[in-house]
Formats: structure tokens, C-alpha cells, sequence
């Protein structure tokens, strides 16, 4: 019989759409990188009370946790079932530094630390296809038909290229560079601007369309430019794809103005990320030193949190 132990930990990271936000809803493809500059750990300790979770969102006992949570009391008792293991007299911890409604993948990340975690409370292996199935239920129950590729990035150290109906795609991020994300403050609105961008396609197909398909085009060229170490082409074609976005009516005032702040300041492109008109956008430096520059006016033009991330040849882990 084997002796658990009385801690373990499991950890996972966010995530960012770099390229084909909106544009993959219509078959377009779609960049997503791992963050690591926005770490998740969730730690599981054994106590004789009842089970109680920890986090910044709630503190209490699981039993009696908001239904917001239902995901996490579900995936619990899914894998313990599974690996018929006792669910109770659990400790769970959760750290995040990943914001809420941000499209950073909180939600899969927090899911991906805590299945982690409970397979090594309960010294059982976990295989890759497994992770990715109890977090796809995870994300089932919280967002209702989930694209899974937050599921997949937030457990992932390489990108991952993506078309709707077809394979996710991994790939080498062969580019020197750093990422600066920046946080707006504002829940982004992704159920809302996938909405508008359908009823505009709705309205006006032959002018929106092109646009859908020019930014599919741009996610192409920014994989090449990825694959070719080529930081002042992928630079400029983030930039494009903002711009594209912008005609899509999926962005806002502070966006825009964060993103002319970091390409104003010698970031070699900008854009928003994710679902628009709030969350965050992101702009790409050659160094770091570049990087820090644009963070900080970045934050002196009124974004609330910002983080650097190394990317390919650059990251320090």
C-alpha cells in the first residue's frame, strides 16, 4: 500500500493569443504561446476537517464554495473516482498570478496545476492525454464548449498552432525576442465581441470577410516568420493584425492607446489579445532592456499590470 505524502504541488502557466483572435471562430488559424511569466501553483495538503480551498477568489470550505467553482469540486471527485482514492480531508491551495477574464487561460491553468497536484498527492502517473481530458471537462463545465486550446497551452512549453475542425499543431518558437503583455484593468469582453464580429459578418459579409481572411493570412505569415527567427517581420505583422481587429470593431480606446504607447517607445509591433474592448495586449522587443522600457510607459499610460516574457532562444526559463 503505498504511503501518500502529506503536501504535493502542481503547477502550470498562462497563456497568450498571439495571432487569429476572432478570425478562427471562421476557420482561420490561430497562435497561442505558453506565458510563463504568469505562473499558477496549486498545492494539496491532508487535513482531518473537510475539505477547504484557498485562493484569492474564495477561502472555505469546497462544500460550500460558489458555483463559479464547480469545475474544480468536480474534476476533484472525477479524479479521485478514477484513481479510487478518497476525496475527502483535502487541503487545496491555489496561487495565481494570471487575472481573471483576461484570455489568459486562467481557468485551464489553475485546472492543468490542480489535476497535477492531485496525481502526485496520490503518487499516480500522468500521461499527457490524460492531463488534457480532465482538463477539457474542467473547462466544459466552466465555459460550456471550450475551443481547448487553453487546455493545451497552459501545459504546454511551445506554441501551439491552431485551425477550427482540424489538429492542434506544436511547434519550435524559434525566435529571439521579448513578449511585454499588458493588462488593462478591464474583464475583457470575449462572448460579446464573437457576438458583434458574427452579426457584423451578418450585415456585411463583403466587407467583413476580407478582413477575417487577411488576418488568417497574417497567422500564417507569422508562423514563418517564428519558425525563420525573423522578430522585425513578426513585429510588424502583429501590428497588422491590430489594425485588422480594429475594423472588426473588437477593440477600444485604451487598447489602441497602449498599443501606439509601446510601438511610440521602439516595440517592434503591438496588439490586442484575446477577445477585445478590455483585458490585455502585448507588444514584441529584440531585449530586454527594450522590453522594461515599454513596460514601464506602458504603465504610465494606464495599464495596471504588465509582464516580460523571453521568448525561444532568449528565455531563461
Amino acid at each position: 500500500m503505498k504511503t501518500l505524502p502529506e503536501k504535493a504541488k502542481g503547477i502550470a502557466h498562462g497563456k497568450i493569443i498571439l495571432m487569429g483572435e476572432h478570425a478562427v471562430v471562421y476557420g482561420e488559424p490561430a497562435i497561442a504561446l505558453p506565458f510563463r511569466a504568469t505562473p499558477v501553483e496549486v498545492t494539496i495538503e491532508k487535513i482531518p476537517t473537510p475539505n477547504r480551498i484557498i485562493s484569492s477568489y474564495y477561502q472555505g470550505l469546497l462544500c460550500e464554495a460558489p458555483r463559479s467553482l464547480n469545475n474544480l469540486s468536480i474534476l476533484i471527485k472525477t479524479i479521485c473516482n478514477d484513481l479510487n482514492q478518497s476525496s475527502d480531508h483535502l487541503s487545496i491551495t491555489i496561487t495565481s498570478s494570471i487575472p481573471a477574464e483576461r484570455g489568459m487561460g486562467s481557468s485551464a491553468a489553475v485546472a492543468t496545476a490542480l489535476v497535477r497536484a492531485l496525481f502526485t498527492y496520490y503518487d499516480e502517473q500522468l500521461d499527457a492525454s490524460h492531463l488534457l481530458n480532465y482538463v477539457d471537462l474542467s473547462e466544459k463545465i466552466a465555459h460550456g464548449n471550450p475551443s481547448g486550446i487553453d487546455a493545451r497551452v497552459t501545459s504546454s512549453d511551445v506554441p501551439i498552432f491552431y485551425q477550427k475542425g482540424s489538429v492542434f499543431e506544436p511547434f519550435t518558437l524559434n525566435i529571439a525576442g521579448y513578449l511585454i503583455a499588458s493588462d488593462t484593468g478591464v474583464q475583457g469582453q470575449t462572448r460579446q465581441t464573437v457576438k458583434d464580429v458574427a452579426d457584423q459578418v451578418k450585415r456585411s459579409p463583403d466587407q467583413t470577410m476580407p478582413i477575417i481572411k487577411r488576418l488568417g493570412r497574417l497567422t500564417l505569415q507569422a508562423k514563418e516568420a517564428i519558425e525563420k527567427n525573423q522578430a522585425v517581420t513578426l513585429g510588424k505583422l502583429m501590428t497588422q493584425a491590430h489594425e485588422s481587429l480594429r475594423q472588426l470593431n473588437v477593440s477600444n480606446d485604451l487598447l489602441d492607446h497602449l498599443v501606439e504607447t509601446a510601438l511610440s517607445h521602439g516595440a517592434l509591433g503591438a496588439k490586442l489579445t484575446g477577445g477585445g474592448r478590455g483585458g490585455c495586449m502585448i507588444a514584441l522587443t529584440r531585449t530586454k532592456k527594450e522590453a522594461e522600457l515599454v513596460s514601464n510607459k506602458l504603465m504610465e499610460q494606464g495599464a495596471v499590470k504588465t509582464w516580460i516574457h523571453a521568448l525561444g532562444a532568449d528565455n531563461e526559463g
